[in-house]
């Protein structure tokens, strides 16, 4: 055999193929993560198709997470980002949805993992990103890697359902939820169709718990002269927003509509202290439901845990509640979150 001086170098090491993003499965097939190259990830739960965890790229989590949160798919879960549809709370009046169990079915349901996908925006010679990193073949691919973007479809239908939840709520439909994870931001996406011969109404929120450090540090931006509903007063009552910050000092639940002529375009801007902490962008989503349990209302909930968690975490949930949804035969409604950290980013 003939002893070649020049050896071909390792398929790895060749120019131009930045890493991938993973996604792997649970062992009980129950999760599916996804992690960028540059360590980001996030975690979704079949059940529900319930986010339970966003890292970035430290590590650090990002969303607040019950320590006693069933995440066996025996109850919904306490925490992360559960998906509230076809009703929000409980509408007793409500002739399509009076029996649903509060929040619908879609946080109850096994959801199947329709599949992954992956993009990349490839720095150029003439952005910031190529001149700081793109010096040599190396330099291009971790640029590259650093613009990586990976997407989790899932899908529910009414054919997916228990019979429990067909009995109560009979109507065919079809969702395509979403979870697009990148460097800095996260977005949720879900859609909504009427595969059914009768027309429904519907509603939808992303009831998203975000971590911050201390809760009387916090303060949310956003919402100033926005006119809101009270649920923890008795009765409860309607008002608006007068100050240009919201605090949290007690129990908080509250359904906003932000002013304007779209109420969706304005983002809603989370701080603790003077440092903006993330910035919750909506697509199609008109209402923002702002909840704290604090003290004694955590201590009344099973799941919640540990009991001084109210401290650590912020509802900020994204949705279309103050009114119902009508969805015609063959119609879709879309509605989407971004939670950028920091601040705004177009």
């Amino acid at each position: 055999m003939v002893d070649r001086g020049r050896k071909p170098s390792a398929l790895a090491s060749t120019p131009g193929l930045p890493p991938q993003p993973q996604v792997a499965f649970s062992a009980d097939n129950s999760r599916v993560t996804a992690t960028l190259p540059t360590g980001e990830s996030v975690s979704v739960l079949l059940y529900g198709a319930t986010v339970v965890s966003w890292k970035d790229k430290n590590g650090d989590e990002k969303l607040w997470l019950s320590e006693a949160a069933k995440l066996d798919g025996s109850k919904p879960v306490r925490g992360g980002i559960p998906l509230v549809f076809p009703v929000f709370g409980t509408a007793p009046d409500h002739a399509q949805t009076k029996d649903l169990p509060q929040h619908g079915f879609a946080r109850s349901s096994r959801w199947e993992f329709l599949g992954k996908s992956t993009s990349e925006s490839t720095p150029t010679p003439t952005t910031p990103a190529f001149a700081a990193t793109a010096t040599s073949a190396a330099g291009a691919v971790a640029a590259a890697a650093a613009d990586l973007s990976v997407k989790l479809d899932f899908g529910l239908s009414s054919s997916g359902l228990s019979e429990d939840a067909r009995a109560k709520w009979p109507y065919a439909f079809n969702a395509i939820y979403s979870v697009t994870l990148n460097t800095d931001s996260l977005t949720t996406n879900l859609v909504i169709t009427n595969d059914d011969e009768r027309s429904w109404e519907c509603q939808m929120l992303m009831h998203t718990y975000l971590r911050v450090n201390d809760i009387t540090s916090v303060s949310i931006h956003g919402l100033e002269n926005a006119s809101y509903v009270d649920k923890t007063t008795s009765p409860i009552s309607t008002n608006k927003q007068t100050t240009s910050a919201l605090t949290i000092s007690s129990e908080t639940d509250r359904v906003y509509t932000p002013a304007g002529d779209d109420p969706a375009s304005i983002p809603i801007t989370v701080f603790e202290g003077d440092q903006p902490k993330y910035t919750v962008l909506r697509d199609n989503l008109a209402n923002v439901v702002v909840w704290n349990p604090w003290i004694e209302k955590a201590k009344g909930m099973a799941d919640f845990e540990p009991k001084d968690g109210y401290k650590n975490m912020l509802c900020v949930e994204p949705g279309a509640v103050a009114t119902w949804q009508v969805l015609e035969p063959g119609d879709a409604f879309e509605g989407a979150q971004t939670i950028v950290l920091g601040g705004k980013q177009n």
